[in-house]
Parts: structure tokens; sequence; C-alpha cells
């Protein structure tokens, strides 16, 4: 059967597990277990080994961490109008209310990570929100607004305004442990501070949902239950640190069955870093293009055992190049973090920033070498991008944002300014709302205020016909007179 991997966003539902258990009930007479025994006894020949285990803690309890999570944990309410109109393609000139709208709700969880107000949850929580609402543990609620995105890692960085506020700090998640017990905090199915316990199942687990191109997924799995709501909320060690952001589970019904994935704190760190300082997310590459072994593969690269990742290719002038790792290199490590799979590679990476220099051990013909690589960006230079600052634009009445490179590549686009603030006026009366990406404007690409400024103008009949796509992928164009 197939199994379909969910995120938790939705509304509550009411749940019910029924349990068959078969009962069987054995009989034996007098007779036969006396036979048993002269059997048994008749073998006693046969050594017997005999093996001791620890026991575990009586004492080990879950309080003490669930006390710091709670009040760190929210619950977010998220609204998105949606105006519904009679034709795709427009002229806006005299009805500019033409349309309905509709409002969508939706709930997730959120974890505040600063006493400032700054709080982490899921990108797919947030994303096209036109509202985001965030009520606390002791029923405080307060308007947040998004900082910034990142749907390459499913994260994002909202914030409201308060201060002294419970908040839960970073654990290191490389140090995380198969087997070690976690919590989850979150609100599944609308209900608020929900805490429940499980183990680490396995680390580094990439599950197809975040699609291909610089999107990293190196999830860990946890048998903790989390339901839907429970996206943005935390998985926490037993000393109550920060160590995962649950994202999604496996599922066949959209309700657990015993999979659950979270973000790693190292990743979600980083990123968040990244989004409070720069606006931008700064992505690293070593240059290479990756392959996973498996023992089909191993056997025809006559490899005597499995370990590592192989390096498919190298890219021409890339920092892996230039410190001297060669096509056919099986990458063993990174930064003496073991590296056995893409996704424990791709995870490990995506902890840095282009310019950062890492360690990367690699066996080639059975010899095991280290080299020094810088990390570089996706134009392949080693420059940090900060987002520019936004401008306003009184024709439009919006507060438009260049986008960086690699989300234009993300959506498949090739320019684009994003509107982080509508006003009312023609875009908003036509439906557009925040989170649009402009990309042309009377036939020209737009990627700056300058670009704008100019298509604008350039119309001579002060018609203006726009092209755009939301981050969701829905593209859109509107066409209207100044």
């Amino acid at each position: 059967m197939k199994i379909f991997i969910r995120s938790f966003l939705g509304t509550s539902a009411a749940l019910a597990f029924v349990l068959l258990i078969n009962v069987y009930f054995f009989d034996n007479s007098k007779e036969d277990i006396t036979t048993n025994i002269e059997k048994i006894e008749s073998q006693s020949q046969i050594p017997v080994h005999t093996t001791s285990y620890p026991m575990l803690p009586q004492t080990l309890n879950f309080v003490e961490a669930a006390d710091m999570s709670v009040n760190a944990v929210v619950h977010i309410k998220t609204e998105i109008n949606v105006r519904t109109k009679t034709y795709h393609d427009f002229f806006d000139y005299f009805d500019g209310n033409s349309g309905r709208s509709n409002v969508y709700v939706a709930f997730g969880s959120g974890v505040v990570i600063s006493p400032e107000g700054y709080i982490v949850t899921n990108n797919h929580v947030v994303e096209n929100a036109d509202k985001i609402s965030v009520t606390f543990n002791n029923r405080e609620e307060l308007v947040a607004e998004i900082i910034g995105l990142d749907p390459t890692t499913d994260l994002a960085l909202i914030k409201v305004d308060a201060n002294d506020l419970h908040y839960l700090v970073f654990g290191d998640s490389d140090k995380l442990k198969v087997g070690e017990w976690v919590l989850a905090v979150g609100n599944p199915f609308n209900l608020t501070s929900t805490v429940t316990a499980g183990i680490v199942s396995a680390k580094a687990r990439n599950i197809h949902i975040l699609g291909g191109g610089s999107s990293i997924e190196s999830f860990i799995q946890t048998d903790a239950v989390v339901n839907r709501g429970n996206s943005g909320g935390a998985l926490v060690n037993t000393s109550g640190e920060l160590i995962g952001i649950n994202a999604a589970i496996a599922s066949h019904t959209g309700v657990y069955e015993g999979y659950s994935f979270a973000i790693p704190s190292n990743l979600a760190g980083k990123v968040v870093e990244d989004l409070k300082k720069y606006g931008e997310i700064q992505r690293a590459y070593l240059g290479v293009q990756l392959r996973d072994l498996d023992a089909e593969f191993a056997n025809e690269l006559g490899l005597s055992h499995i370990e590592g990742v192989y390096v498919s290719k190298v890219t021409e002038e890339s920092g892996a190049q230039e410190a001297g790792i060669k096509d056919g290199d099986i990458i063993i490590s990174v930064n003496k973090y073991t590296t056995n799979t893409f996704s424990e590679l791709v995870g490990t990476i995506g902890q840095y920033r282009p310019g950062d220099q890492v360690m990367v051990t690699v066996k080639r013909d059975g010899e095991y070498y280290e080299y020094n690589v810088i990390l570089r960006n996706q134009n392949n230079t080693t420059t940090i991008v900060k987002l520019d600052d936004w401008f306003f634009n009184k024709d439009l009445n919006v507060s438009l944002q260049s986008i960086s490179k690699v989300r234009q590549n993300e959506l498949g686009i090739k320019s684009g300014l994003q509107i982080v603030d509508i006003e009312t006026g023609i875009l908003q009366r036509g439906g557009i709302s925040k989170g649009f990406i402009l990309t042309e404007v009377n036939g020209y690409k737009v990627n700056n205020q300058e670009d704008l400024e100019q298509a604008l103008y350039n119309s001579k009949s002060r018609r203006v016909r726009l092209i755009g796509v939301y981050p969701n992928g829905m593209k859109v164009s509107y066409e209207f007179m100044l």
C-alpha cells in the first residue's frame, strides 16, 4: 500500500482507534505437561547461555522538559484571503470590487526562540497568510508578522511585539542519538499545549516532500505521536532543549501511524539566523554532484564495503575542485561528521554559509585523504547575499522587495519583485495579495525599483499588464489602467 507523506496543516478532527486483540487459550492436560517436563529434563545436557541487560532508569521522567516547553510553544492561526473572479485575464478599469473574497483559516504550531518575540515555525503554516494570530499557553493572543520564509527547508521566522517571553534554547541535533528519548510539543487537532513522548527512530531521513533543487531534507524520524496542527511545534530532548521542528508524518490516513519527522535544530538555527541577519538564506555548496551507494553500485565499483557518498562529478572551478576533490571520490565525512547518505551530507553542508571552510574526508583507491574546502554560493562565489531593502511604489500602492536568484530558480522564474505589503489600491481591489511576485510589467522583466518604474512609465496608453506568480506556483496575469 502506498504511504503518503502529509504535513500537519489543517483543522482538528475526532479520531478513534479500535484495537482488535486475538487471545488464544491453551488447555494442556496434566499428562501432556508431565511428558513435556520429562523431555526437557532429558535434554539438560544442552548448554544454556544467559545474558543480562541494563535496566532502564526508573527515575526517568519528562516533567521538567515538558514544563519548560509548553509555555514556549504557541498555537498559530492563519487567515488567507482569496478573491474569486469570473475570468483570469481582465481589465479592471471600472469595477475594482469585481469578484468576492473567501477567507481560509488554518492552524499550526510555533516555538518561541527569544524573549523579544521571535518564533520559528514551518513555512507551510504561514506561507501566503494575510493574518497570523499567535496564542500562548496563558491564552494571550497577539498578531505576528513574517520576518522571512525558506521553502527549501520548510522553515519560517515570525515575530510578535512582546518582551520577556518564555522561550526554548537550541540544542545540538548532531549529537542526538538513535534511541534517545524526545518530546513532541504542539497543538494537534487545535488542542493547545499537548505533549507526547517517543524515541529518535532514525536520523537524516529524506522523505521527498520539499521537491528538488536546493531543498534540504535531512529529517529526524521519531515515534512521538504528532498529528495535524503539530506542524511547526517543538521536538525537545529530556533537558528541555529544542532539537527539532516538527514538520511531517508518514501516513496512509492523514493521521499518526507511527512515523513523524522533524527538521534538525542545527539546520533550523542557521536558517533563523540568516533570516534575522540577512533577510535571505545563505545556501552553501561543495560544488559536486553526488550519488548514494548501495550494494549493487558498490559491487560495480569493486568496493569491499559500503561507506560514504559517491562523487559522480566535480563542478568546474568550484570549491571542491580547487581543494583537490576528484570525480569518483567517496566522501566519508565533513568536519568529522559521518556522511553515509546523500541526505546526511546535504544536511551537514546546509548548516554552513558561503565562505565557510569545512574539512572533507574522501576515500580514493582505498586510501583516505582530507581536503579543506571553501564553500561557495549557487553563483560559485563566496559572497553573502543580503536582500535589498523594500521600496514603496505609489502607482500600485504596494511595498516590494527583490528576491534572490536561488528563490527565482526554485520558482522557475528569471526575475521578480515580491509584494511585502499592500494597501488599498488597484492591485488590492483586483485580488492581488501580499506575497505575490511580479516577474514582468508591460513585457519588461523587473528585478528592482528602477526596472519597475521604467516599465510602468513606458506605457503610452497608461494601460499596464502585470505577469507574476505566487510562492505556491500559481501564475497570474492582470491588466488595468493607471
